[in-house]
């Protein structure tokens, strides 16, 4: 071999040696980016792992208070009409009374929605039938107890029950239906109260 050739063959050799070392650290860089990159991935694995058990544990929460709050409105709800039964029932009972009750409860309620003033009470067309033979008179003395007087019409009014006093152009409506209308939001507590403690 000549001295070219063997000088030749000393720079390949060379090379090869110098891309044998190029290769093998760039073979130790890609290792190690290889290596960052599977650590980056499994912090971010663990990261996203926890953040997504965090959510879970938040969703879980908000589904049971949801739950709660359901059951809750559904418990309501069912007392509820429970409370609006019982009310009904009160009221057609008293519709369903017999007559000295019934009056005696019209009395009653007279006494305490009477004005001072000049008037007329109206009765439905069943109550004038049923009214009891004093009752005009209980009423007289009722309205002058307070200071008025009240005519008994003699026109049946277009009621379930219960009276309508009317002073010169101003109704006051006594109707069962109404006076247990206004006194519903009470009653409704003392029946939840009586019920459910």
């Amino acid at each position: 071999m000549s001295g070219l050739d063997k000088m030749k063959a000393r720079i390949l050799e060379e090379a090869n040696h110098s891309a044998q070392e190029i290769i093998s650290e760039a073979e130790k860089e890609a290792e190690k980016i290889m290596q960052t990159a599977r650590e980056e991935a499994s912090a971010g694995a663990d990261t996203i792992l926890a953040k997504a058990k965090r959510d879970a544990a938040e969703q879980e929460k908000r589904n049971a208070s949801s739950r709660d709050m359901k059951k809750k409105q559904a418990v309501l709800a069912a007392k509820q009409e429970v409370i609006r039964s019982v009310i009904d029932r009160a009221y057609e009972s008293v519709r369903k009374m017999d007559a000295q009750e019934y009056f005696e409860l019209l009395e009653k309620a007279l006494e305490k929605y009477v004005l001072p003033q000049e008037g007329e009470i109206c009765f439905s067309g069943a109550d004038l039938e049923r009214m009891p033979g004093d009752f005009p008179e209980k009423i007289q003395k009722a309205a002058a107890d307070k200071g008025g007087k009240l005519t008994v019409s003699r026109e049946a009014a277009d009621i379930d029950g219960g009276f309508l006093l009317r002073y010169g152009g101003i109704e006051e409506n006594c109707t069962i239906k109404a006076l247990f209308g206004s006194k519903r939001e009470e009653l409704s507590d003392k029946v939840n109260r009586m019920l459910f403690g």
